[in-house]
């Protein structure tokens, strides 16, 4: 077994990280912008599963500074970078989102070069893969690239952006150390805590009824869970190096077919969630005036459909069906809620 640093350990990606890694039996470094927020990781990972404490070592280091990174990946064999700007610490500009993108996962590379690690197994996304492309049939590959000069949201440009930067540095100047990419889908699963992470707040508003009709849109989706034990195939596996590797649990699934599903597995607990589509006309109108419309504008009316065959076909990764890790989503999200009041 190894030793792993994980980046931004207290996020929702990277906490269900550190609990493959230490269930594989993997010793764990993780990064956490805020030390206070240590206690509170370390009970939300033992809650889930009981592990040894020394395992697991909590320092402080962000992805804006050189502070902490050398000591941070100082004999470790791998690296999860899983950590960067997401719709929940957007800086304030799309350029300071796009530059800390990229500065964090150059920061991160030479320090994991500089510190003879082994590979680096970087947190990308569907974004980096499939915006910025007219409509079309046929799901995204790892072979598509997100067009950068298109309409599309800040978060997709800083992800497509920092993994172009992270592929010339390892090509130009990575002096042997190896790169992989995992791109999830859009993300939802059980929360390890009281947390909100961007990925789960449409299903959390649909619980709540704060959504009286669905944004008219799909996507892949794919489970938390999954995407940890992606990671790690991706990590291990010889064949992993210098790919890149997408995670979704099947074919694209429209938001009401989300509400759906929700309500015919939750029943009275899911009475809140909508029943219809918002047509697209009226969407688009409304987006000028909804931020939460505003922000995924140009996803309106596509369907963002990515095919995971490569990682189940070269590294046996399996995911759940996505009925299930809805259900299991919308069970935690309860859950949380009723523990929280």
């Amino acid at each position: 077994m190894s030793q792993v640093l994980v980046t931004g350990g207290s996020g929702f990606i990277g906490s269900w990280c550190i609990q493959a890694l230490l269930e594989a039996g993997h010793d764990v470094r993780t990064t956490v912008r805020d030390l206070g927020r240590e206690p509170a990781l370390r009970s939300r990972l033992q809650a889930a599963a009981r592990f040894d404490e020394t395992r697991l070592t909590v320092v402080r280091a962000d992805l804006v500074s050189d502070d902490g990174w050398a000591e941070a990946v100082s004999g470790c064999d791998h690296v999860l970078h899983v950590a960067s700007p997401t719709l929940r610490n957007t800086p304030e500009s799309e350029a300071a989102m796009v530059t800390a993108a990229r500065d964090g996962v150059l920061r991160v590379l030479r320090a994991a070069r500089d510190a003879r690690v082994r590979r680096v197994v970087l947190t990308s996304a569907l974004g980096a893969i499939g915006y910025g492309h007219p409509p079309r049939a046929a799901p995204f590959t790892e072979q598509d690239w997100t067009d950068v000069d298109a309409d599309i949201a800040p978060y997709q440009r800083s992800k497509a952006l920092a993994e172009r930067a992270a592929w010339q540095f390892v090509e130009e100047e990575g002096d042997g150390l190896e790169l992989a990419a995992v791109h999830p889908a859009a993300v939802i699963g059980p929360v390890l805590g009281p947390d909100d992470p961007p990925s789960l707040r449409l299903i959390r508003s649909m619980l709540d009824g704060d959504v009286p009709a669905c944004p008219p849109f799909g996507t892949s989706w794919v489970d938390v869970r999954d995407v940890a034990d992606l990671h790690l195939r991706v990590m291990t596996d010889p064949a992993a190096a210098g790919e890149r590797w997408l995670a979704s649990a099947g074919p694209s699934l429209r938001i009401v077919k989300v509400a759906a599903i929700l309500r015919h597995r939750l029943g009275d607990r899911a009475a809140k969630v909508p029943t219809r589509e918002l047509p697209l006309l009226l969407a688009r109108v409304l987006s000028r005036f909804n931020p939460g419309l505003n922000a995924i504008r140009p996803q309106l009316g596509r369907d963002f459909d990515a095919s995971s065959a490569k990682a189940q076909r070269l590294l046996g990764w399996s995911p759940r069906p996505i009925d299930d890790t809805i259900t299991d989503t919308a069970e935690s999200l309860l859950a949380h809620t009723t523990t929280s009041r």
